[in-house]
């Protein structure tokens, strides 16, 4: 496959008005985004319901987050060979279905067996959606702006999955969470075939199975290790035998694509640009930041400051309400600017914020010590996510904007997945250290402040890595 063979892919990579393409590619990353949180506060109404043991419980969560970060990478060489049009529509149905099958179990292994297989469907419309954007809006300008729509659409669906699941599960019943899918993919099926043009790409390429087993198997392996880290701690064989063998593949994966593949499914030449070495770098580590600022500050209200999860949520939505505002906001902004400079304010943002929220305590109020640094820290994201997002995907081959996609997406949930196992692990461990001298509560605030000093130490990290990338990047 060369990049000269792209040229002609897609004539009009869409059927429909530019605005409803959008509508649709940010519909369907809310709802990805969305089903990752949803579920939680209905979790206590569906281990009642099923009669769940608390480890089979996490499975309810764990089995979407580990296909949908283990398969993204296949789902985005999927849409380069099939088109996106092909794979929207295909996940739309597999999530939808899945969905069905969710809401009506009746056991706990069917519920997570669908959780598992809508872990898959989200796997292939997220890196559809990202194709679609990158194929539909060429432009500078329009591209800066789809990205920040689409990049405040995904976060708002990770906000609202609090609000809504406590709304959904105490007015209907936990099922509605799974079941309110149904009509709205079957919904979406309809705009996609509708406002994407088939693709007809002139190409006869397979898919690379060897990459692809080799490639989904090493994350869902490494990814699974991880998780285990919470419950079984670092040094556990759970953790590092998983770990270890997630990392032989995706190195066997690697050299499958560099030397043995002839049509290989992550193209080693793609990283020869970049912007997608760098932008992907700071994915991962934006990742730690984005588990920080949403999972860590809502434990904080629950735990330390006695919120309720519905209360919780509510108030982590004004911060949800500025990252929307901001990222369309930097988005109009990154043609004119480049990435430097809104990576650069946004670092500046994490750093203040997460060490004005790193003071709080069991006392602070939360106007003052919850509600002003996390604007502050949403205004951060708001600047960098949907810049890293344009930057991780700039100067790519339209042919291989689907691949791209996947990676970027991959890189994202990778970095969230260990950051998540990696910040809960220091603030257990600092917090049992306070245990002695100090109450539950206040040792439990000590640990989560940890965790906003490291956050912080993130976002100074992020600014140092963009300092790689070219003063003025067109977005």
């Amino acid at each position: 496959m060369t990049s000269t063979s792209t040229a002609s892919q897609r004539a009009r990579p869409h059927a429909g008005p530019a605005w409803l393409v959008l509508s649709l590619a940010c519909a369907c990353q809310f709802m990805v985004i969305l089903d990752a949180s949803i579920v939680n506060v209905a979790l206590p109404s569906v281990r009642e319901d099923l009669g769940f043991t608390p480890t089979g419980l996490a499975w309810v969560v764990n089995g979407y987050l580990l296909t949908f970060a283990g398969f993204m990478l296949l789902g985005g060489r999927a849409a380069d060979l099939f088109g996106p049009r092909r794979m929207l529509a295909a996940g739309l149905l597999l999530f939808s279905a899945s969905s069905l099958v969710g809401g009506l179990a009746t056991a706990p292994e069917v519920l997570v067996a669908a959780r598992v297989v809508q872990g898959i469907g989200a796997a292939m419309m997220a890196p559809a959606t990202l194709t679609v954007i990158n194929t539909s809006f060429t432009e500078p300008n329009a591209r800066a702006k789809a990205f920040g729509a689409w990049s405040a659409a995904g976060g708002v669906g990770g906000m609202a999955g609090a609000v809504a699941g406590g709304s959904i599960t105490t007015g209907l019943s936990w099922r509605w969470v799974f079941l309110i899918n149904v009509p709205i993919g079957a919904a979406l099926i309809v705009v996609a075939m509708m406002s994407l043009a088939a693709t007809r790409t002139g190409r006869r390429e397979s898919l690379d199975l060897t990459g692809a087993v080799t490639g989904t198997a090493g994350l869902a392996a490494l990814i699974y290790g991880v998780m285990q880290s919470a419950d079984h701690g670092w040094t556990s064989g759970l953790v590092v035998g998983p770990v270890v063998a997630g990392l032989l593949l995706l190195v066997v994966f690697t050299v499958v694509e560099a030397r043995f593949a002839s049509q290989p499914m992550m193209p080693l030449r793609l990283f020869k640009i970049r912007g997608v070495v760098v932008g992907n770098g700071m994915l991962l580590l934006f990742g730690g930041i984005a588990i920080a600022m949403w999972y860590f500050t809502s434990l904080f209200l629950q735990n330390v400051l006695g919120f309720s999860a519905l209360q919780a949520g509510l108030g982590q939505t004004p911060a949800a309400v500025m990252f929307m505002v901001i990222a369309r906001w930097a988005a109009a902004l990154l043609p004119r600017t480049g990435v430097r400079p809104l990576l650069l304010a946004g670092s500046a943002c994490f750093l203040a914020g997460f060490g004005w929220l790193s003071l709080a305590h069991a006392d602070s109020g939360y106007v003052t010590s919850v509600l002003g640094p996390t604007l502050l820290i949403a205004v951060g994201i708001g600047l960098t996510f949907p810049t890293l997002m344009a930057a991780a995907t700039a100067d790519v081959p339209e042919g291989d904007a689907g691949i791209i996609g996947g990676l970027a997406n991959t890189a994202s949930q990778v970095g969230g997945s260990i950051g998540l196992a990696v910040l809960a692990t220091a603030a257990s461990t600092r917090a049992a250290s306070e245990a002695d001298g100090s109450s539950p509560v206040d040792a439990l605030a000590v640990g989560y402040d940890l965790v906003f000093l490291m956050a912080a130490g993130l976002g100074l990290a992020i600014a140092v890595v963009g300092l790689l990338l070219p003063r003025h990047r067109r977005g």
